[in-house]
Formats: structure tokens, C-alpha cells, sequence
């Protein structure tokens, strides 16, 4: 490395959370609601308006591209992918929340989707959302009064 190169350093991934909508406050602080740790609706297909990806960065230094992808459940097939996201860690000390929303997001089926997070166009993490099929709750006849 010369001493025009800036030094780079890969940061770790601290976390990744998949909800339902991020709000921020004024003081800066992110809001997170409805953070799925798995789906369950009644019927397929199932549309989710919103989907949201948290993704926090740090112990890195440069500058580097986020992108988020979640994966149909045969693995390979693509159900939606973020455009890139830049995270920009001046120091190791830093870190950066990453946000990205997902609009009208259409599961086909029950099953087993996978969520990949990207840096640089490397897998630095995969992990599964399950998905399942609910029954709903039985209807109770109303009495007459």
C-alpha cells in the first residue's frame, strides 16, 4: 500500500433484521416494528406490502457497497433484490445502519426463503424466513340476545 492509498479494512456485519417499517427519531435513534422471525398468513400467494432490511456495519474502515437479496425457497431463484446501498466507515470506530425497503413483495408459496447479505458483491451472510401456511382461528356462531 502507498501513502496515497487510503488504508481499507472489511467491516463485520453486527446485524440484520427484517421488519415491517423503520422510523427515526430526532435524536437519531432508528425505531424498529414488527421484526419477523418468520411469516405466517392463511393463504399463498401472499403479498407484504412493505419489508424492511436493517443491516449495522462496523469495526471496518473504507468505503464499500450493501446489497440485499432474498432468495425463492429453492435456493437459487430470485424473489427480490436491494439496489446497492454505500457504507461508509471513516474510521473503526464507526459504524453504519444500512436501510432498505422492499414494496409488494410476492410469496408464492410456503416454504423455506433465504435472505443474503452482500458487501462488494461477497455473501457475508445467509440466513433463512420461513414461511408457513396458518390456519385462522375457528369462527364462533353468535348467540341471538
Amino acid at each position: 500500500m502507498t501513502q496515497s492509498e487510503p488504508a481499507t479494512m472489511i467491516p463485520d456485519l453486527q446485524s440484520s433484521l427484517m421488519c415491517d417499517d423503520v422510523r427515526q427519531e430526532r435524536n437519531g435513534k432508528f425505531m424498529l416494528i414488527g421484526i419477523f422471525d418468520a411469516i405466517g398468513v392463511p393463504n399463498y400467494p401472499a403479498v407484504f406490502q412493505r419489508i424492511c432490511m436493517v443491516n449495522r456495519w462496523c469495526c471496518g474502515v473504507g468505503n464499500f457497497r450493501q446489497q440485499t437479496r432474498i432468495l425463492k425457497p429453492d435456493g437459487t431463484s430470485l424473489l427480490v433484490e436491494g439496489k446497492p446501498v454505500p457504507v461508509k466507515l471513516p474510521n473503526d470506530e464507526s459504524n453504519a445502519t444500512c436501510i432498505e425497503v422492499f414494496m409488494n413483495v410476492k410469496l408464492d408459496e410456503p416454504g423455506t426463503y433465504w435472505v443474503e447479505i452482500l458487501l462488494d458483491g461477497r455473501l457475508i451472510l445467509r440466513y433463512p424466513l420461513k414461511a408457513a401456511k396458518i390456519e385462522p382461528p375457528p369462527q364462533h356462531p353468535t348467540m341471538p340476545a
